[in-house]
């Protein structure tokens, strides 16, 4: 016999089918989801505006994503299997498309996730679920094939051979850099996060190479440099030389002068030569300011203060680099009228980023030893062979 104390009721359309009030609760859950579910598919950005966009302007789809209609083509291919559910007799899981499309708007615009939720009906709490996953998913399936770090001898010396080619500086194995990416304080950390601009946020360290492309760019990077543990080739003269020179990393004053780390003169009163140096230098370290530039004006959530822990702002971060990294490779003409250029008197013309995108420059913790014997020496070698009798500035 039927439990007399069990609460019954019947179920509109089927009278003779007696449910629980917790039967009839996910009943109706299972009612509105499928409601939403057509709304999504009715209103949502995705079935709608994106596809408007791909077939009828794709230049407006390039500037709402950040992307080529192919690209993200490429990346639902590569991505979507990384960042597919299974489907339960509950639910029916969210298509990889959708997914991936929220994200990149999301790092595209830095829109908070209820804007987002009324954009593509998704709720607000399964974006903030699926947002890291999918950076995560794009940093495992690129990361190895468009950010390669130089680990060995050969591999830096490719490096330094793109610089001394593009940029006339041979020896230089990437320009290093920083940079603050603002967000909110979280719970229980106090002022670890509070930086000397006066807001909180992570440091972004990376090192650029001849093209604008990031080579290394997490925490792991700045160890390296305290530790001392990165292996560069060994010294070997320069042309139309007797001396080792060492192969080094670009930096600004925030660096210590190190074996390892050049960096321009930073008194007054230089001579020919040293200014000659210190122009060249400058020309090149151009290239990591620019890096971080693109970057950002591509993917502006990092112009604004991420709502995120900092565990999901390095996965969001890497995922950025990434993208970077991949359109670099596929599309890297869109990002060159971003850039920095020189005019025919060599007076810097600045780039479009410089003009739209806020950027914020890092100090880096780094002490600051000033010149040593070594730095020294290491001027005074390349200052030698770049700088020849009865140059000027001008003629570089």
């Amino acid at each position: 016999m039927p439990d007399s104390r069990r609460p019954t009721m019947l179920w509109p359309g089927k009278c003779n089918v007696k449910l629980s009030q917790g039967e009839r609760r996910l009943c109706d859950l299972s009612a509105a989801k499928n409601g939403q579910d057509s709304r999504r598919v009715q209103f949502g950005d995705f079935s709608q505006l994106m596809q408007e966009l791909r077939l009828e302007d794709e230049g407006s789809f390039y500037n709402y994503l950040r992307m080529e209609p192919a690209m993200f083509d490429e990346l639902l291919q590569r991505v979507g299997p990384r960042i597919t559910k299974r489907e339960t007799s509950w639910r029916q899981s969210l298509e990889p498309g959708l997914k991936l499309a929220v994200s990149l708007r999301f790092l595209a615009t830095g829109d908070k996730y209820p804007t987002l939720q009324y954009q593509y009906r998704v709720a607000r709490n399964t974006i903030s679920k699926f947002v890291p996953e999918v950076c995560r998913a794009i940093r495992k399936e690129y990361k190895n094939e468009v950010m390669t770090c130089p680990r060995t001898s050969q591999e830096c010396q490719a490096v330094a051979e793109d610089f001394k080619k593009r940029w006339n500086v041979p020896r230089a194995c990437g320009a290093i850099d920083g940079k603050h990416v603002a967000m909110r304080c979280p719970p229980n950390t106090g002022t670890l996060y509070h930086n000397y601009k006066g807001f909180l946020s992570v440091v972004l360290l990376a090192l650029v190479d001849a093209n604008y492309k990031f080579l290394w760019a997490d925490v792991e990077l700045k160890q390296c440099l305290d530790e001392a543990s990165i292996y560069f080739p060994d010294p070997e003269p320069l042309p139309n030389d007797d001396t080792d020179t060492p192969y080094f990393f670009l930096g600004d004053d925030a660096f210590g002068l190190r074996t390892y780390m050049m960096k321009q003169y930073s008194v007054k009163g230089l001579n020919k030569e040293q200014r000659i140096f210190n122009y060249r230098i400058s020309r090149v370290r151009r290239v990591v300011e620019n890096a971080f530039g693109i970057l950002a004006q591509r993917l502006q959530l990092l112009l604004t203060t991420m709502q995120l822990l900092p565990a999901v702002v390095q996965d969001v971060l890497e995922g950025c680099i990434c993208l970077h990294n991949l359109m670099r490779d596929r599309y890297p003409a869109l990002q060159d009228a971003a850039l920095d250029q020189e005019d025919e008197n060599h007076n810097l013309i600045p780039g479009e980023w410089r003009q739209e995108a806020n950027m914020h420059e890092v100090e880096q913790d780094v002490v600051r030893t000033g010149f040593d014997a070594v730095g020294t020496d290491k001027h005074a070698v390349v200052t030698h062979v770049d700088c020849k009798d009865g140059m000027d500035v001008d003629q570089f």
